[in-house]
């Protein structure tokens, strides 16, 4: 009887191995090819429709590595993906609360929220590209409105000022899926406890700050890891806007290994680039995860 009760429960477990392994398989080979291929390319001199030519060994990662260009890059990639993802997290939070606890919770808030997710990131670009012409742009008319006779502000041609308009369109596009991430979390909260919090006198911001938001943290530290991952992918918006200058002012990670591989034709460079941005992409990402993972433990 014990074999035979065995061999049921084991049964069940194999046909659910079996329904998964394809995913996984195909998971694993859409990830270890590309993986594969960029340390091939990294340790060997690639070109542009000619892969590993003859092995380089670390020379080219070793030059990325200590490349001034690359290594401010990086840095320059680092800090805007943390402030980006930063201010993503607390204003789709802000507004799934605000959503969670008004009337205007509804289909038609939230069609609302989906739409920069909707347009592509060039049609993104694009559109707020426009609106920070310095010559008929939005904010230019408006300046005119409430200062007339002063200078246009050329934002995406300032040095400082361009990765900051960059970081205002990249934060429109991506708040809204922060917001619908938290709020599904919130939606989900048990109405029992909800109740029990207001009969004890937990009301308003006070329940939102001791039973609303640290029964959605898990969420909200997973959201966070995702937006940072979107923010070191940082690539269209800077093609499409300010094409990585002025200068190497927007020159983020993701736009030097494009104009490596594709504009320069050094594959190898770029894969070097590559991986370097994936070590750090690890590095900074992990803290968050840990703490995504305890959240929900």
């Amino acid at each position: 009887m014990t074999d035979l009760a065995t061999r049921r429960r084991s049964g069940p477990r194999w046909v659910r191995r079996g329904f998964v392994a394809p995913t996984v398989l195909v998971t694993v080979v859409l990830g270890l090819y590309p993986l594969i291929f960029i340390v091939g390319a990294a340790v060997t001199e690639s070109s542009l429709g000619k892969p590993f030519q003859s092995v380089v060994g670390a020379d080219q990662i070793v030059a990325a590595a200590t490349d001034a260009g690359v290594i401010g890059s990086l840095v320059r990639g680092t800090l805007y993906a943390l402030v980006v993802a930063a201010a993503s997290t607390i204003l789709g939070t802000a507004a799934a609360l605000a959503l969670w606890r008004s009337a205007l919770a509804g289909s038609a808030a939230r069609i609302i929220l989906l739409l920069p997710l909707a347009l592509p990131s060039v049609v993104v670009g694009v559109l707020w590209r426009l609106i920070f012409t310095p010559n008929g742009g939005l904010l230019d008319t408006i300046r005119r409105m409430i200062a007339p006779g002063t200078e246009p502000l050329a934002i995406l041609s300032d040095p400082v000022l361009a990765i900051v308009g960059i970081a205002v369109a990249d934060i429109w596009e991506w708040t809204p899926l922060i917001t619908i991430l938290v709020f599904a979390a919130l939606i989900g909260i048990d109405r029992e406890v909800m109740e029990a919090a207001s009969l004890d006198g937990a009301h308003g911001l006070r329940l939102l700050r001791e039973i609303a938001v640290p029964a959605v943290a898990g969420t909200i530290a997973a959201a966070f890891v995702i937006r940072l991952v979107l923010a070191f992918k940082l690539f269209d918006l800077v093609d499409v806007m300010t094409k990585g200058g002025p200068g190497e002012a927007t020159t983020v990670p993701a736009w030097l290994v494009w104009k490596a591989a594709i504009e320069q034709f050094d594959v190898g460079r770029g894969a070097a680039i590559t991986l370097l941005l994936a070590v750090v992409v690890t590095l900074i990402t992990l803290p968050p995860i840990l703490i995504a993972r305890r959240s929900h433990g």
